[in-house]
């Protein structure tokens, strides 16, 4: 019998998909990976499960940040597994693979990006035939309801209906591959020019979103704050006082001052007369009141959702996507939180009443009574403000789903307790105010107050004291206030006016709200109209990847976060200076999204073929490449800064350029006397201040941030020093490493307090350069010749170590759980104490148990043993794994069979050629030890360079080993794994 195979993007969708085929195709089995009747097999992604990557034969391994190799343009595209998935792709491919399996069914979102997940799935598991040649047909989903789904059923898309998308989505990822590959090889390279490496990464959404901020940040540097002055009365009735403040009744919007405010009074003078002309006098008075609704907001889609949540708690976009994802899949409390949507589908008004229904009778006593009310009122009806195709994408709006949640962290109930709100809220009756504006006549002089009572709170009751905040306090004369009544024709009094002096304030920093704003609404900032009505609501990015947009600038060091606001790093003032200077600014605008989305929406029409557009983008790859490549000039314009802190080789004024900063001599104007220094070390950029205090003085740090050729992250102090050979002074890093005052025996005096005793010795533990060290580990007076080993860095792989935490370690023999670890092999953040090794005599990491996400499975006979067996110490999900051959034996064969199998035995370690035997022994060997017994040699033989501690100095043993003079210590393993005979890790 013939199957149809049914893939959707996410496990959930495919459930829901189960349910709704199950009363009309029968029950279905379910399977560790899919659900199984006699018609379908139903399976799911879980996102992307492939992706694009340039073929074999045009990947160049070596040299790829060099102009050498570049561009880039592949003619076509390989695919590879995305790690983190493999396994879930291969149960998907299995499954298309099956012969019983004749046709297929696109179950992903209905949009771009799903047609994309299926139609890479389904390329890779046709292998080299480039597909599965198996007829494909599309279901189009915008609800999720059970009819919905087997409506979708019955008008199943052709293959061919869908074309004009597919060629659209793919060619959209390998525009993006294209344009950021290149962009950042040609950038890096550029800057690496002089030397070192400096990863200069761009991106079509990346660098736009980047020079929002910039141009934020310059438009606040170069702000010329301004003295104005408000004119603030206070009048006298029967019924009491209100407030005032005096306005021009005449003025009109200054097109050439933004500035200006029919309520500012530019002079000192004028404003001094206003006062005190009023003060004193009878005033008559004016007034209108007019009744005014304030509709809710309206539902969340995520960015207005991570806005909302950064604005109420600080969260940042990443951590709300992370609860709201924790929320959809752990918990089912939430609809699919990755959506642009704030509408739901039309014949959702069902599910709204049954979520209603279960509100009304949760445990959430703050917010039942108002569902309750909602149902008994019959506020949940058909509304085109909440139910609307038209603003259905591929999902709709998040929303609380009918299963009531238990068991929430407090940041998860916070975000929870926000969507309830927001969800109850969108359906009750609009808030209801009385707006009161009156007008204070003195002596030809006008004041405005104005009122704003809440009559009817609606919504608003949903949020109880929140909804006071909707009132502003009304101090000033021009916020909503309660206003005392004024009676027909009565004149009030002035009892007192003064001249209020104020300034002009620059524009606000952006927080992630903010931020996350301006990127959904980028596209109307566009002048263009065919590409402004291209985005559309588009705008930089979708909800689903602005907040690793915004990480990724943060983690690459183009932008820092102080407090709640995000600031631009001189590496982000560099780079645009760097595509100003280069012109390719475009790299740089919202014009280019805007370009692309017009060009796309054609192809899914039909009327731009795929090739015309890659070929647009082919050469706009080789444009922006040649333009870095072929750029001459010794700097880029830009503007820049000029240090207070004079030249130290010859006292005249040091001024920053693209690269450097240099001495231009007395005047600031001439080449100067030679002196200078890069502006990026190892790719790190000076902010102008560090600038400012490395050249005052002559030594800053530790700084974090810099990277060798290799890519790898570390941490050093630089130091100006004099280059007596040159006859000037240089740049020169300082890795704290100490040994160059032990050889010269200059001694070491503390001045600090001690942290503990050393657990070598015992000996008082201090601070001294970039380490923490034993008092007996250094030359000092009391013991010129050091007898001891013990130094701990203070910035360990990019992990500030706090003195107190070194104080704890030396007291209790670990640190507090420190989150800010960077691993160099992975570059991912990692979470661990420091603890004391004594096996090892050194400090080391210790992690935190792992508990496993799913509970222990129960094994029999010797499953069970093997689960016996794990080490203690080990986590579930380790003793799970240890347990999970022995559990299929135990499945698959009878008890007379497993007991005659002999057991399985571990891999045992491979035997090191004749030359790494000569170093380390001949004995078999895996190369975790190879590494430990090298650097057992290496330091028993002070075979490292006395200048830089990461280079290893062959001697004649390990230049058979080697094959050269000295390596890298990060080049070790590689090398050893060459050694190891039959060695494939």
């Amino acid at each position: 019998m013939t199957k149809t195979l049914v893939i959707a993007e996410k496990p959930s969708v495919a459930q829901d998909i189960v349910r709704a085929l199950t009363p009309v195709a029968g029950k279905f089995d379910k399977h560790e990976d899919h659900f199984e009747n006699d018609r379908y097999v139903v399976t799911s992604a879980v996102g992307h499960l492939v992706e694009i990557q340039a073929p074999e034969e045009f990947d160049v391994k070596r040299g790829k940040w060099s102009f050498a190799h570049l561009p880039v343009i592949p003619p076509y595209f390989d695919l590879k597994p995305v790690d983190k998935t493999k396994s879930r792709l291969n149960a998907v491919v299995k499954l298309a693979r099956r012969k019983d399996v004749t046709d297929l069914v696109n179950a992903c979102d209905a949009g771009r990006e799903g047609e994309l997940i299926f139609r890479l799935i389904e390329q890779y598991a046709g292998g080299a035939k480039g597909g599965l040649n198996k007829p494909v047909q599309r279901l189009w989903l915008q609800s999720m309801t059970p009819q919905a789904i087997r409506d979708g059923f019955g008008n199943l898309r052709s293959d061919q209906q869908m074309q004009g998308l597919a060629s659209a989505a793919r060619s959209r990822s390998e525009a993006d591959w294209l344009v950021g590959i290149n962009g950042t090889r040609a950038m890096t390279a550029f800057n690496s020019r002089d030397g070192g490496f400096f990863l200069t990464t761009v991106g079509r959404v990346q660098t736009p979103t980047l020079s929002l901020v910039v141009e934020r940040e310059e438009k606040i540097r170069q702000f010329v704050s301004r003295d104005y002055w408000e004119v603030h009365a206070g009048f006298h009735a029967e019924a009491g006082e209100y407030l005032g403040k005096w306005f021009d009744p005449q003025w009109k919007k200054v097109a050439d001052d933004p500035e200006a405010r029919a309520d500012r009074v530019w002079n000192f003078e004028r404003a001094r007369e206003i006062a005190d002309a009023v003060r004193g006098k009878a005033a008559s008075v004016t007034e209108e009141s007019k009744p005014t609704t304030q509709a809710s907001p309206l539902l969340f889609d995520l960015t207005s959702l991570q806005r909302e949540a950064n604005g109420k708690f600080g969260f940042s976009a990443k951590t709300t996507l992370a609860l709201a994802q924790s929320l959809y899949e752990r918990h089912k409390a939430l609809t699919y939180p990755r959506t642009d949507s704030r509408a739901l589908p039309e014949d959702y008004l069902p599910v709204a009443k049954d979520t209603f229904g279960m509100l009304a009778t949760s445990g959430m006593r703050h917010l039942a009574p108002y569902a309750r009310q909602a149902l008994d009122e019959n506020y949940v009806r058909p509304s085109k403000r909440i139910f609307d195709n038209a603003k259905v994408s591929d999902h709709f709006a998040i929303i609380p789903t009918t299963q009531a949640p238990s068991g929430l962290s407090e940041a998860e109930q916070k975000l929870y307790d926000l969507v309830v709100r927001r969800f109850m809220a969108v359906f009750f009756p609009s808030a209801e105010y009385m707006v009161t504006t009156r007008i204070s006549q003195v002596v030809g002089h006008s004041f405005k107050t104005e009122g704003k009572v809440l009559v009817k709170p609606g919504w608003l009751a949903i949020y109880g004291k929140e909804a006071a905040n909707e009132v502003e306090d009304g101090k000033a004369g021009d916020k909503g206030q309660p206003l005392v009544p004024v009676k027909p024709g009565e004149m009030t009094h002035t009892e007192y006016a003064e001249a209020k002096a104020l300034k002009t304030k620059p524009p606000a920093r952006y927080s992630e709200a903010t931020l996350l704003g301006a990127m959904e609404s980028a596209g109307k900032q566009v002048e263009d109209e065919e590409l402004r009505s291209a985005m559309q609501e588009k705008g930089l990015g979708t909800p689903a990847t602005r907040a690793a947009i915004i990480e990724g600038l943060l983690t690459e060091k183009y932008m820092l976060r102080e407090g709640r606001e995000l600031i631009p790093t001189a590496k982000a003032f560099q780079l645009m200076t760097l595509l100003r200077g280069l012109g390719v600014e475009e790299l740089s605008r919202a014009e280019l999204t805007g370009e692309w989305e017009y060009k796309l929406a054609q192809m899914e029409k039909g009327q731009l073929s795929r090739e015309a557009f890659m070929q647009q983008i082919a050469a706009m790859t080789e444009r922006m490449v040649k333009k870095a490549k072929e750029y001459d000039r010794d700097t880029i314009p830009g503007n820049y800064a000029t240090l207070s802190t004079p030249c130290p080789n010859c006292g005249g004024v040091v001024k920053e350029n693209y690269r450097r900063y240099a001495c231009t001599g007395a005047d600031g104007r001439g080449d100067g006397c030679g002196f200078s220094f890069t502006k990026s070390p190892a790719g790190r950029t000076f902010e102008p201040a560090e600038a400012e205090a490395l050249l005052r003085e002559r030594r800053i740090g530790p700084l974090e941030g810099f990277r060798s050729k290799a890519g790898w992250p570390f941490t050093a102090e630089v130091a100006i020093v004099r280059d007596e050979e040159a006859g000037n002074f240089k740049l020169e890093f300082d890795f704290g490493d100490d040994r160059a005052g032990e050889a010269s025996g200059e001694l070491v005096e503390f001045t600090d307090e001690p942290l503990g005793p050393c657990p070598i010795c015992g000996a008082p533990v201090h601070e001294h350069g970039s380490n923490y060290v034993c008092s007996k580990a250094v030359p000092t007076a009391a013991q010129p010749t050091p007898s001891c080993t013990f130094k701990s860095g203070k910035v360990i792989l990019q992990q500030p170590v706090e003195r107190e935490q070194m104080a704890k370690l030396l007291a209790t023999g670990k640190t507090d759980l420190l989150d800010k670890f960077v691993s160099m092999r992975t570059r991912r953040a990692f979470k661990a104490f420091l603890a004391w090794d004594k096996e090892a005599g050194k400090v080391n990491f210790e992690f935190e148990p792992r508990e496993s996400k799913f509970p222990p499975r129960k094994f029999a006979g010797k499953a069970g043993a093997a689960a016996g067996t794990a080490k203690a110490g080990t986590s579930a999900a380790a003793a799970k794994k240890a347990a999970k051959p022995a559990a299929k034996a135990a499945a698959k064969k009878s008890p007379a069979a497993t007991a005659a199998k002999a057991p399985r035995k571990t891999a045992a370690g491979k035997p090191p050629s004749p030359a790494l035997a000569a170093v380390i022994g001949p004995d078999p060997v895996g190369r975790p030890e190879a590494v430990k017994k090298m650097w057992e040699y290496i330091k028993a033989h002070n075979l490292q360079d006395p200048k830089d501690k990461r280079t290893i100095v062959a001697d004649a043993k390990l230049r058979e080993v080697f094959g050269k003079e000295s390596a890298g210590m990060f080049e070790l393993a590689g090398i050893l794994g060459k050694h190891l005979q039959g060695d494939g890790e």
